[in-house]
């Protein structure tokens, strides 16, 4: 296995978008499970764009995205933000990503200055210390004999090095063939400290939300997943609502569940709270999820 000596490192210069216009961004994307660009990666990205455009003291507050087409890992990503809307406390972006002349991905993300307002919030759900729980690296290998390709459990590996991500249950790979209550939970942060920079964290949060959202879809009917291959499938579109601050290089609980699947399709939807229970991110994407034809 080819690790970095700093992933996380690699995923801040992955993020870190070339500017090649006053509107128009370069990124370049890395190695992935699937023959096609991570979809966190490109919803992080597109961000990364609409961020860099926007006043200093407005914050990030809801995204809503599709995929339109697989992306090319082989090939640069352009992104060229439209500037929608310059408002007194809200401002609102749109984002194209293209590849090979196509659309590949589209984003609206608005932002909004700090204001005080009224306060509630749904409690955060009972979870044990991440502290307690496996890492990747001690979990995975666990599983090895689930997967036909023995080089998988590397690649997991080393696709999420840059982020510490611990399952509470096993993962839908660990009980294949045992439909469960489709809910799954997992704790995450960076694998290291980051910048103090509101967007950074937003743009991290972005990219670890499209890792297993889709997980409680598969254990409502015992599929493995993406890397058993008792499945095919894809995210078709991606929303975020970014409640309170938060830091990604500090644990976050990832309470993730589906109400749905049909049609080919599941619905996964995700509140994302802090350790010290606040609720800083509320998540809903839906993808295509087909068992494979014979």
């Amino acid at each position: 296995m080819n690790e970095s000596p700093d992933p996380l490192l690699d995923l801040l210069h992955l993020l870190d978008l070339e500017r090649i216009e006053r509107d128009i961004f370069r990124g370049v994307s890395r190695s992935s499970l699937v023959p096609r660009v991570f979809g966190g990666q490109v919803a992080a990205q597109a961000l990364v764009a609409a961020g860099r455009t926007v006043p200093d003291d407005r914050s990030a507050h809801s995204l809503h995205a599709y995929f339109l087409r697989a992306g090319d890992p082989g090939a640069p990503i352009v992104y060229t933000v439209d500037r929608i809307r310059d408002g007194r406390s809200f401002t609102t972006r749109r984002v194209v990503a293209v590849q090979h002349g196509q659309p590949i991905f589209h984003l609206s993300a608005s932002f909004q200055t700090y204001e005080e307002g009224m306060e509630h919030q749904a409690p955060m759900p009972a979870a044990p210390d991440p502290e307690t729980l496996p890492t990747a690296a001690e979990m995975l290998p666990r599983y090895a004999d689930r997967f036909s390709d023995p080089g998988v459990v590397d690649r997991l590996i080393e696709a999420r090095a840059a982020v510490d991500l611990r399952y509470v249950d096993a993962p839908p790979f660990g009980t294949v063939g045992e439909a469960r209550e489709p809910r799954s939970q997992v704790w995450f942060r960076t694998n290291g400290k980051l910048a103090d920079d509101p967007l950074l964290h937003v743009c991290l949060a972005t990219y670890v939300s499209d890792m297993t959202l889709l997980d409680s879809v598969l254990l409502a009917h015992g599929r493995g997943g993406w890397a058993v291959g008792d499945v095919v499938g894809a995210s078709l579109d991606h929303a975020m609502w970014f409640h309170r601050p938060f830091r990604a290089d500090e644990w976050l609980l990832y309470d993730q569940e589906s109400p749905s699947a049909s049609g080919g399709r599941g619905l996964g939807q995700a509140r994302i709270h802090t350790a010290d229970a606040r609720l800083a991110i509320t998540v809903i994407q839906e993808g295509v999820v087909r068992v494979p034809r014979a």
